[in-house]
């Protein structure tokens, strides 16, 4: 019982995590159909950003402390702003060519985002820790501890979660980026300025990836490789979700994070499974290696293997309003 609580918490923590990087990648997708390619380099910029603030910081007199707390609002606008940036003075200029061309200008910018992280901060990764007040207990089911940290890290995702639906669904401009979506000669006429709708929120895309960013950066850790080992996973998220449902990301994200912190802690395979209905297993049994590999060897490809089984049996994902 204390196994299947702890991991189950934990893979809650590490589904919203997930949500928080997959969030501003639907929702460019539904707002722009473009692919970013690129979102995980965003992520990987909030967390070095955060850590170069907090640094910076740190010899403040009286700012110290704080300097965690100032970070996580700095650096989350500064990858906005530079999301902005990209979306204004690149993708606007080879938006007519296709969506294409928009996917290949954000994969090479992940190689451009990646080797000037490397020129910045070097390849190796940088100190960059949980604040000293999130650095606890925050309560102790039967042996175990859960860390204060996953619980900061749940309760700004699920606030985030709640922040984009009452600005989607809520406030004025929600129903111009939803209207200009579907519509956007109409919205155009009405004057709005759609470019500028589209810059915004492809800004604000790569702002929540940042935040993720500077959240997650210190849950695990901060080093190029980082945008590597979630790109792949973020968009199985996506896909999974449904292209342009953030209520099927929240969910997609939920279901991956709990299946893989549960498979990593089972040793059981096939030959276990065998062995409870008789029938014993042996090194010479026929597909012995096969039937030994432990479901925790396996917990990586599980993600993908869920991505295989959704494209076969529903296209469009769990709640996707588009065809992937």
């Amino acid at each position: 019982m204390e196994f299947f609580l702890i991991s189950l918490l934990n893979g809650i923590s590490y589904g919203l995590l997930l949500f928080m990087m997959a969030a501003g990648l639907t929702l460019i997708f539904s707002m722009m159909g473009v692919l970013n390619f690129a979102h995980a380099s965003f992520y990987m910029l909030g967390a070095y950003f955060a850590y170069s603030v907090v640094a910076t910081l740190q010899g403040v007199p009286g700012l110290s402390r704080a300097a965690f707390w100032i970070a996580l609002f700095i650096a989350p606008v500064l990858v906005g702003l530079l999301g902005a940036l990209v979306q204004r003075y690149g993708l606007r200029r080879v938006h007519r060519w296709g969506h294409v061309h928009e996917l290949l200008v954000t994969f090479g910018l992940s190689f451009v985002i990646l080797e000037l992280v490397q020129l910045a901060w070097g390849k190796v990764a940088v100190p960059y820790r949980v604040p000293p007040e999130l650095d606890g207990t925050l309560f102790t089911l039967f042996t175990t501890q859960f860390p204060i940290y996953r619980g900061f890290m749940m309760a700004v995702s699920v606030a985030m979660l709640g922040g984009l639906w009452l600005l989607l669904n809520r406030t004025r401009i929600g129903l111009v980026i939803q209207a200009a979506l579907t519509h956007p000669d109409a919205v155009q006429a009405l004057g709005h300025n759609v470019p500028r709708v589209f810059m915004l929120v492809f800004g604000g895309g790569c702002l929540l990836a940042g935040l993720a960013g500077v959240i997650g950066g210190n849950a695990f850790v901060t080093d190029p490789s980082m945008a590597m080992a979630v790109g792949p996973i973020i968009f199985v998220v996506t896909v999974v979700g449904g292209m342009g449902s953030l209520a099927g990301a929240f969910i997609a994200s939920l279901v991956i994070g709990i299946i893989q912190v549960m498979a990593t802690g089972v040793n059981a395979s096939l030959a276990t499974f065998a062995g409870w209905v008789g029938w014993t297993v042996t090194p010479e049994t026929p597909l012995y290696p096969v039937l030994s590999i432990g479901i925790a060897q396996i917990a990586p490809i599980l993600p993908y293997l869920l991505l295989v089984l959704v494209l076969i049996f529903r296209p469009r994902g769990l709640m996707g309003t588009r065809e992937t």
